[in-house]
């Protein structure tokens, strides 16, 4: 024990009587300094669509030169109940609605503008937008609390338009947090409590990796504001919850595993540790690096994303090597309770696993195209899928300025409620204005201001066409054209439309430079794990299958299901980053394992013994991963809602289907050759020892003797079973 204790001095301090309490006194007091340091902490509140060079960007840079920037305005849309035209006395009562408009407003308020069907009416109102959209939020609800007090009767107002629609974003989100947070929390501690079967061991995990939340929130708002990154907080806590409770079930599998072979729990503990560490590490560090390639993405909230996300895991993951072991160590073993693991007992998990690893390794060719048809299946969802939604599709639940755009569109132009906004040289204006006037789909177009200067012109376009629809968009790429095309005019269009082409286009960019990186940082951690070529590539080939076929399958749902013809633009990059870097999560579980094994077994009976220790570990986290993903769900946005879903299907099938069918088919078929150019086990039917296996995983120690496979690759599993109930 000296001797151990001298070779691997963290682990058993971490573990010790002693060492116990002073580690967890430490940990939770950096904590606390932490928390006090950054408790007010802010992230910066923008949440810009497009990218920060592209033209729209510069429109709203040079918009804010001119007088009153921070005034824009809202539209009243009016309708009959009953879909009939609107009468005389109504219009004269919209009329008198305009004083009460008034006293919201930031400059007098006009109409009411009657639809040529007679059917609808529109009045304009501008008001002063806050510095986020939540303060116009106030605005926006207190004019329409003001309206609702003075409708006609039988007539329905609807306040919409660009500020109103930021507005019932911020509105959307009020507690949403909250309730995603909440939401979280009650779905792990429910599987934990299933995967545990304790009433008290859950607690540890959660409460650790709650901490590590509550820190990393605080912490990545700092880092925003230092480095204005802008980031959606949901997505962070689903990431750490989801990967502290993995690292946490990892552990503690490998605890309960040690507790059947030794009376000291905290030896258990330390061993477990040494054997966990390196590949909760390897995991944790292949999604850092990959969330870490978002620092070269163009729109602004994927690359704020990368850094938060990174700061949020890494300390998930020293929560879970640091808080966690302290803490199992002063609960010891009755933290069981009532399945108290005790030496010397025939272990009772692993037992399914071990028939489904032995039967894949029986017949591998079988099982290998099995699982194939099956992703293959999957993948067929990507036909027919596009990306892009409309401003009307991005909401889970119809918002007042979605249906206000909806009445306005049907009896107006579509684009009145989102004009076109051009920003020229005063001096080319009325070239600009010809310029644009010949462009298809055009109904006016017309200066609304000039800066004080009177350098700049603003023009205000209203399109015949729905915003963000394919001719919308294409009448965005032709305006330019043809404004770019004026002499002297250095004309730039911008709006809501306008960003949206310009948000396509960034995420597009992203997803092309992103994408490989991230394959690329995978690839490298498994080399550098495995310390092979041929069995990272094969995995990382499995990964990207697996992850295509998720987003697909994804797809498919989202159009069945909930009618969404479309991915939301952000969805494509976000969901394979996390289904591949999440997905070598599992595999570095597995393979890390199977390495250590195949040194005392051979690769065939390596990967049976790992898949029968880690098979519920890791089919727990998946399970734990997508109901967390699922989670998302409770937001708003669709965007969340997709991103929640694609992921928590492919967590499922990748834990269920790729790790325990796929991966050990290939691992049977290729055989010793998977560790080329290394080697990570003696010839079949050689002889090894546990010592030798550490030696070579480069942290297992005292492996238990497991299952050996007959030339047929039948488990001897009962043979082993029977010896350890006469011990």
């Amino acid at each position: 024990m000296a001797e151990l204790r001298s070779r691997h001095p963290l682990s058993d301090r971490l573990t010790s009587r002693r060492g116990a309490w002073v580690s967890l006194g430490l940990v939770l007091l950096v904590m606390v300094l932490l928390f006090g340091a950054f408790g007010s902490a802010k992230a910066p509140a923008g949440n810009a669509q497009a990218p920060a060079a592209s033209e729209s960007a510069r429109v709203s840079e040079l918009l804010a030169k001119f007088p009153d920037a921070d005034r824009q305005s809202v539209l009243v849309v009016a309708s009959r109940d009953d879909g009939a035209k609107l009468t005389d006395a109504q219009a004269g009562e919209l009329k008198d609605l305009l004083p009460v408009l008034d006293e919201r407003a930031d400059a007098a308020s006009t109409g009411p503008l009657i639809s040529d069907d007679g059917e609808a009416a529109v009045l304009i109102t501008p008001i002063k937008v806050g510095e986020t959209n939540a303060d116009t939020a106030e605005v926006v609800k207190a004019l329409r609390a003001d309206i609702a007090d003075h409708a006609p009767d039988g007539v329905t107002l609807q306040v919409t338009g660009g500020p109103a629609f930021g507005a019932d974003v911020a509105s959307s989100f009020e507690g949403a947090d909250f309730t995603l947070l909440l939401v979280t929390i009650l779905i792990v501690a429910l599987l934990l409590i299933v995967t545990y079967r304790s009433p008290v061991l859950w607690l540890i995990p959660l409460v650790v990796v709650a901490l590590a939340d509550g820190l990393a929130g605080r912490l990545t708002a700092a880092a925003g504001t230092l480095w204005n990154l802008q980031f959606d907080a949901g997505i962070l806590s689903v990431l750490v919850f989801g990967a502290g409770t993995n690292y946490a079930l990892l552990l503690i599998s490998r605890y309960r595993e040690e507790l059947q072979k030794t009376e000291d729990h905290r030896a258990a503990l330390s061993i477990a540790w040494r054997s966990t560490a390196p590949a909760i590490v390897a995991s944790n560090v292949t999604v850092v690096l990959a969330l870490l390639t978002l620092v070269l993405a163009v729109i602004p909230g994927t690359h704020g994303l990368g850094v938060s996300s990174a700061i949020g895991l890494l300390i998930a993951l020293l929560s879970v090597l640091f808080l966690l072991p302290p803490l199992l160590a002063v609960c010891g073993r009755k933290a069981f309770w009532p399945f108290i693991p005790r030496p010397g007992e025939a272990p009772r998990q692993g037992r399914v696993w071990r028939r489904v690893a032995s039967g894949v390794v029986r017949r591998p060719l079988v099982s290998l195209l099995a699982g194939a048809a099956l992703l293959a299946v999957m993948a067929t969802g990507l036909l027919g899928t596009s990306v892009g939604l409309d401003q009307l599709e991005k909401f889970r639940v119809q918002s007042e300025s979605a249906a206000g755009l909806e009445v306005l569109s049907a009896h107006f132009p579509p684009g009145e409620a989102q004009p076109i906004l051009i920003v020229a040289g005063s001096g080319a204006s009325d070239a600009v204005l010809d310029a644009v006037a010949d462009v298809d789909g055009v109904v006016r177009a017309n200066p609304v201001g000039e800066t004080d200067d009177g350098q700049l012109t603003e023009i205000m376009v209203t399109s015949e066409y729905a915003p963000s629809t394919p001719r919308s968009l294409d009448q965005i790429s032709a305006l330019r054209d043809a404004v770019h095309a004026v002499p002297e005019a250095d004309a730039v269009v911008g709006g809501a439309v306008a960003t949206d082409l310009d948000a396509r286009a960034g995420n597009q960019r992203d997803l092309l430079l992103v994408a490989p990186l991230v394959l690329g940082v995978s690839l490298l951690v498994l080399i550098v794990l495995l310390r092979s070529l041929v069995a990272p590539v094969l995995l990382l080939i499995v990964n990207l299958a697996s992850a295509l076929a998720a987003i697909g399958a994804g797809a498919w749902l989202s159009r069945m299901l909930f009618g969404q013809h479309a991915l939301d633009l952000q969805v494509p990059l976000l969901s394979f980053l996390f289904l591949v870097a999440l997905g070598i999560d599992y595999t570095i579980f597995l393979v890390h394992r199977a390495r250590s094994e195949a040194a005392v077994r051979g690769t065939r009976a390596g990967m049976v013994e790992a898949i029968a220790h880690t098979g519920g570990v890791i089919t727990s986290a998946g399970i734990v991963l997508a109901a967390v993903f699922a989670a998302l769900g409770v937001l708003p946005l669709v965007t969340l809602g997709q991103l929640g879903l694609i992921v928590g299907v492919g967590v499922v099938v990748d834990t269920l289907v790729v790790r325990t069918v796929i991966v050990p088919a290939i691992f049977a078929l290729v055989g010793e050759r998977i560790w080329w150019p290394g080697r990570a086990s003696k010839a079949p039917g050689a002889q090894g020892t546990p010592t030798q296996a550490a030696s070579d995983a480069g942290a297992l120690a005292t492996q238990e003797p497991g299952d050996l496979l007959d030339p047929q690759g039948e488990s001897t599993h009962e043979r082993r079973e029977s010896a350890a109930g006469a011990r």
